[in-house]
């Protein structure tokens, strides 16, 4: 006689391992801890076999018996089940490589190491929102530009020109790579570029005029919330790095005796390691704060908790608390305010390039400059740091710094 459905839910784990039987081969597996797996034994070419059919609950028994019979058939064929299945999942695997997320997710376990965090999650995010949901299964092989241009559109819709060409982008060079791998004809992403709206460019909030910048400077000084947030933004116009880069910057990162703040390749936007000389200025700052937070791993810990740093809105709320709205000063503006007036004052605008960290289209004059001219951006950065000082004491009258002859 089989077992009942109530005998198979009672079953309890044991001091031992042991079987209930339902006829067929078929049997339920009980552990000592009480974990219940159902099992089917057959022979074929005369020798015994078995395979599992799952776990219960997940699997009950009336699911149990329709597995059973799928193997008796297989076995009468002369079909080993176990292989059958070891082909059926290698098959599946395969097809789910082909498919578009399974060649994305692909690419971007690959190539994501070598970038940012912040950049990495920013493109994966907007693969499962805009992408994955309509196209995620269909075959890349198979995928039609008129297809992809429908999921384009609707990101269009919600206003945001900028996410539909950065996804546009990335599609590109997960085609590309599908190319590569042998498992797509051709990357099509070319032909829809001129079917997307263009991108308005709209300039970044920031100050240029000395007179604004050291109004700014001395404001800051003045700022009445936390100690982190304040250190945080008097160190942002000295070393003009990204926001994100200043808000998850770790202790491990700096060496206040050479002095200089090494951030890792995999927290750079452009993947790789970036130099920022600190001047005396910005020295003096980090040895102030980290009296408070040198123990834990973040320079600029969140308040809520030291095991995060500050939020990314933390900086820009910081200013709108001192006056500035967000049309007229952000935490990025810091990088346009240094990179307007170093340029406008004579320093040569490959160190300027070099201090923002932006792209080099040639590799080799990118690894030279970055080998040879260190010295010079330590200059550069000490002189900008005085001239701040001398906008934040007298911004109406200060002579502007030049690059030395």
């Amino acid at each position: 006689m089989g077992l009942t459905a109530l005998e198979v839910g009672r079953a309890k784990g044991r001091e031992k391992l042991y079987r209930l039987f339902d006829g067929e081969g078929l049997f339920l597996e009980v552990t000592p801890k009480g974990t219940k797996r159902w099992r089917v034994k057959y022979y074929l070419h005369g020798r015994e076999r078995r395979l599992s059919l799952g776990l219960y609950p997940q699997v009950s028994l009336a699911l149990a018996r329709e597995r059973l019979k799928t193997v008796q058939g297989q076995v009468a064929a002369g079909i080993d089940p176990a292989l059958a299945r070891v082909a059926a999942n290698n098959l599946a695997t395969l097809e789910a490589s082909e498919t578009v997320e399974g060649v994305a997710r692909e690419w971007y376990a690959k190539f994501s190491p070598a970038w940012a965090e912040s950049h990495g999650s920013k493109i994966l995010r907007r693969l499962e929102t805009y992408i994955f949901p309509w196209l995620g299964k269909s075959p890349i092989r198979a995928l039609q530009p008129l297809e992809l241009l429908a999921c384009l559109r609707r990101i269009e819709k919600q206003g945001t020109q900028e996410t539909a060409k950065r996804t546009l982008q990335a599609c590109g060079r997960i085609l590309r790579y599908a190319v590569a791998t042998g498992r797509s004809d051709r990357d099509f992403t070319r032909d829809l570029q001129g079917a997307l709206a263009p991108v308005s460019k709209k300039r970044r909030a920031t100050l240029l005029e000395p007179k604004a910048i050291g109004a700014l400077l001395a404001a800051i000084d003045g700022y009445d919330g936390s100690l982190v947030t304040r250190s945080a933004l008097k160190l942002a116009p000295l070393v003009f790095v990204r926001p994100g880069e200043l808000r998850q910057a770790e202790w491990k990162e700096f060496d206040l005796e050479k002095p200089e703040w090494r951030i890792p390749a995999e927290r750079m936007k452009m993947g790789e390691l970036h130099i920022v000389p600190l001047s005396t200025q910005a020295v003096e700052i980090l040895r102030e704060i980290h009296k408070h937070t040198g123990k834990g791993r973040y320079v600029f810990p969140s308040m809520r908790t030291g095991t995060r740093p500050i939020s990314e809105n933390t900086v820009n709320a910081a200013l709108r608390r001192l006056g500035y709205a967000s049309d007229a000063m952000t935490g990025h503006g810091f990088r346009s305010t240094a990179s307007t007036l170093l340029n406008e004052q004579g320093w040569h605008p490959d160190l300027i390039e070099l201090q923002l960290a932006h792209a080099e289209r040639d590799k080799v004059r990118g690894a030279y400059n970055k080998a040879q001219r260190l010295a010079e951006r330590r200059k550069m950065l000490q002189a900008w740091a005085d001239y701040l000082d001398g906008l934040k004491a007298d911004g109406d009258k200060v002579v502007a710094i030049r690059r030395p002859a």
